[in-house]
């Protein structure tokens, strides 16, 4: 597909200067550093985010949320 597109200047950097480090085509740089960027796994790569819980003691009904936002604020918020 022919498209033409806006590189910001740090993108545009990095794709120059694969495009002389490989001799290859502008085109052929961008595709290879878009598809670097569609493998990459965001955080740290090859982990996958877990989250992690804490046990507090506090046990919330959270089916009135007024209530629950007065009980964890406290009387003297308002």
């Amino acid at each position: 597909m022919r498209t033409t597109v806006r590189l910001d200047p740090e993108v545009a950097a990095a794709a120059e200067q694969l495009r002389h480090d490989q001799s290859l085509t502008m085109s052929a740089a961008v595709n290879q550093l878009a598809r670097a960027g569609l493998a990459a796994t965001p955080g740290q790569p090859g982990r996958r985010f877990v989250q992690q819980a804490t046990k507090v003691g506090l046990h919330i009904d959270v089916s009135n949320v007024a209530e629950a936002l007065d009980l964890l604020d406290g009387p003297d918020h308002k």
